[in-house]
Order: structure tokens, then C-alpha cells, then sequence
């Protein structure tokens, strides 16, 4: 088989080395990939908005399924480009997609079909969104409607935080169209959960639920981020919760997207808060979560490819599903000063024998030598048989992994033993 895969970060080289277990893909090409990547697949120079491109070069090429792993071109409709060319796909249509790409979409449908989410408010002005947060108070949350690259959501804990980010959004025009509206939210509190979804349209099956550790610095300190690391399971998220949150938001989520003419085809990403009164949905994402993917991934034990296959074919409820009960911690190296300012270009050193998943996020190849070329640079993943032996060695490896600047969280998965009562 012939596979592309639409992306360019460490999800997309989690995605392409899991399917490259199954024995009957032939060749993956990466649209556009990363230096990283091209030591697993093949990278082709296409930009992931460009759809038109993207089709026919599944179409010349003669692909025989594609993955479509990030936002942008899901939201620009690549599904539907590729499919109308007649290639299968995983991942959901442009109408699915905005589940999403929109925010004021997603909230209304969680308010319709009665989904615990935070209360909320939508404006499309600037003096309307300051003088409700003027009115309600801080803390609170303010979030751009489109996508931004997953900076477009600001916990504000004062009321100037707040307005600097609606002006940020709205006047500024930080994240162009994407911040013509605004969705102003109920701050909540509680553990934070991701959970993943493997989704024909009709049926659902979650995979193993994760942690994310967001802030840049250690003790949750700094800037948001794009995700410094990651650990799976989630303790927070006991099997009580896990079916409390299927009856209540999994189940709910795909009647609701049927119910709109919307069937969602792909990975559904949950991002939920345990607050006091119950799990809440945070946000919906339209694809696998980075970095989550780089620790649900190697607990995966099933075929991945297949069970894409049965997303596109609307067979998941025949196909096996089947995750190990083991762990897995994911350490993400960075440029140091990301996500603000930092330099990038410096040589990537990783060992050969080293005894883990390395998955290269922001890299480019000159000649025979790897250079950093981006915030995040690679995740170093390892599984064990407790989260403590698995966290223990992704640190272990990730300490033999060298880039000049290169900077690493020291706490990734804290809190998830501290919940076990290990620390």
C-alpha cells in the first residue's frame, strides 16, 4: 500500500511509524514532513492549505488511503478534495472539521444537545466582549473562535488579562479572521484530561486517556505552549469517570454531529475538566492531540492502519481495538526561550541503540546532518510497566539526546504520581 500523511510534527512521525508496523504499507509520504520524519517516509514539498495540490498528488501517485493529521487542511476540506479524487481518508469532512475550527460552533452544539461545558457568551465586538468581562469578572476565559495554532484560548485571572486578550484577538487581529469572534467562558477547576476517540460516525471507541503539561517551565510556570510532555494513562481519570463521560459527552458529542448532518470520520479529541460538579469538555479537537499521540500511540496494540481503514468505512464496531495496560511518558526537548524568542539550526546528536521512540517534530536535514528548526523539536516517548518506570526512562533517554539550547521540563508526569500517591 501507498500512504500519505498530511502534517509536519511529531504526531505525524507517531502516526507514520505506527503505521509502518503493519507489513502491508509499502511506502508513506509526509506532505510536507520534516527532516526528521524523512528517515521514515518519503517528504514531498506540498504545504498542508494546499489542497488542490495535495489531491493530485494522491491522485498521480495512485495512493491508496491518506491521513490528513492536522487542523489547517482538515478545516480547509482536504477530506473532501481527496475523496472527491477517490482516495479513502482518515480523518473528518470540512462540515465534521468544524467541531474544531470553530468554537462558537462547538459550544452551541454542546448547549443544544445538552453537553457539560462551561457557561459562555459569544461577541463579535470588541466593546460588547470588554464590558460583559467588565460585568462578570476575573478569572475567566477568553477564547478566539477560529483555529490558532493552539494559542488562541487565555486563561485571564484579572479582568486587564482579560480585555488584553480580546483586544489582542479582535482589534490587533493576532490570529487574522480566526479572532472576528470571541467565546467568552466560565473559568473552571479541576484535573485537566485528553482523551482520544477512534470514530466511524456512528461508533466510538476511546483510547487510553493522557496528560498534558502545557506551561513552558517547571511547576506549571511560563507561557502556554504547544505541549511540553505528556504521560499515559491518566490516574485522574478513573474507570467511574471513564463511563460517566461516555454517557454523558462521548456518546452525546457523535449523536449530536449525526443528529446535525455531520458524522464525524477520524480521531475526536476531548479535552475535559473533572471540575467539582462532573466532567466538562474543555475543548474538541477534529484530530489527534500532539503531543498526546506520542504516548497513546506506543500503548497501541491493535493495527493501526486497519482501524483508520474502519473509521473511513464505518466498520469500527467489527474491527478490534485493543491498547497494552502498561505506560508511556513523553519528554519534549525545546528550543530554550520557546514559545517565545529562541534560536534554532544547531546539530541533533541521538544515539543510535538509544532504548526509546524519538519522534522529530521541528527539523531539517542538511546533507547527512539533522539541525533543529523549530520550537519544539522532537519527543522522546518510552513505555514501562508503571508510570514511574516509564518516566524514568524517557528521562533517562531524553538526557542522551543533545542539540545546543536544547531544554526539557525536570517534572513531566508530577502530578499523575502525585494522584498515585507516589510522591
Amino acid at each position: 500500500m501507498k500512504i500519505i500523511v498530511v502534517g509536519s510534527g511529531g504526531r505525524e512521525h507517531a502516526i507514520i511509524k505506527k503505521l509502518l508496523e503493519n507489513p502491508d504499507v509499502e511506502t508513506i509520504y509526509a506532505l510536507p514532513g520534516n527532516g526528521g520524519i524523512a528517515a521514515d517516509a518519503q517528504c514531498v514539498p506540498i504545504g498542508v492549505k494546499d489542497i488542490p495540490a495535495i489531491a493530485a498528488f494522491a491522485q498521480t501517485h495512485a495512493i491508496d488511503f491518506a491521513v490528513v493529521a492536522s487542523d489547517d487542511p482538515l478545516g480547509l476540506g482536504a477530506v473532501d478534495a481527496l475523496n472527491a479524487v477517490g482516495i479513502p481518508c482518515f480523518g473528518p469532512d470540512q462540515k465534521a472539521a468544524q467541531i474544531e475550527c470553530s468554537k462558537v460552533f462547538s459550544k452551541n452544539l454542546m448547549k443544544k444537545y445538552n453537553i457539560p461545558t462551561a457557561s459562555y457568551a459569544v461577541f463579535d465586538n470588541a466593546d460588547d466582549a470588554i464590558a460583559y468581562i467588565h460585568r462578570v469578572g476575573a478569572p475567566i476565559v477568553v477564547k478566539a473562535d477560529g483555529l490558532a495554532l493552539g494559542k488562541g484560548a487565555t486563561v485571564a485571572m484579572t479582568v486587564e488579562q482579560a480585555e488584553a486578550a480580546v483586544h489582542a484577538a479582535m482589534v490587533d487581529r493576532v490570529f487574522g479572521d480566526s479572532g472576528n469572534r470571541v467565546v467568552i467562558e466560565e473559568y473552571m477547576t479541576g484535573p485537566e484530561v485528553s482523551v482520544l476517540a477512534f470514530c466511524d460516525g456512528e461508533t466510538l471507541v476511546p483510547m487510553v486517556s493522557s496528560m498534558d503539561h502545557k506551561r513552558a517551565l517547571d511547576g506549571d510556570a511560563g507561557p502556554n505552549t504547544g505541549g511540553m510532555g505528556t504521560i499515559a494513562p491518566n490516574p485522574y481519570y478513573t474507570p467511574e469517570i471513564a463511563a460517566q463521560c461516555m454517557e454523558t459527552i462521548f456518546l452525546p458529542t457523535v449523536r449530536a454531529m449525526q443528529a446535525e448532518g455531520r458524522p464525524f470520520r477520524g480521531c475526536l479529541y476531548f479535552g475535559l475538566m473533572l471540575t467539582p460538579n462532573g466532567p466538562k469538555v474543555i475543548e474538541y479537537n477534529c484530530r489527534f492531540g500532539d503531543p498526546e499521540t506520542q504516548v497513546v500511540l506506543p500503548l497501541l496494540e491493535s493495527d493501526l492502519l486497519t482501524i483508520m481503514q474502519a473509521c473511513a468505512n464505518t466498520t469500527l464496531a467489527q474491527t478490534p481495538v485493543k491498547f497494552s495496560d502498561k505506560a508511556a511518558c513523553c519528554v519534549i526537548l525545546a528550543s530554550d526561550g520557546y514559545p517565545t524568542q529562541y534560536a534554532s539550526g544547531f546539530p541533533i546528536t541521538i544515539p543510535q541503540n538509544l532504548d526509546a521512540q524519538v519522534y522529530i517534530a521541528g527539523a531539517k536535514r542538511e546533507a547527512d546532518t539533522l539541525l533543529s528548526a523549530g520550537g519544539r523539536v522532537l519527543g522522546v516517548s518510552c513505555t514501562g510497566a508503571t508510570l514511574r518506570e516509564a518516566i524514568d526512562r524517557a528521562y533517562a533517554a531524553a538526557a542522551q539526546v543533545h542539540f545546543e539550547n536544547a531544554y526539557y521540563r525536570r517534572d513531566i508526569g508530577r502530578r499523575a504520581l502525585e494522584c498515585e500517591g507516589e510522591f
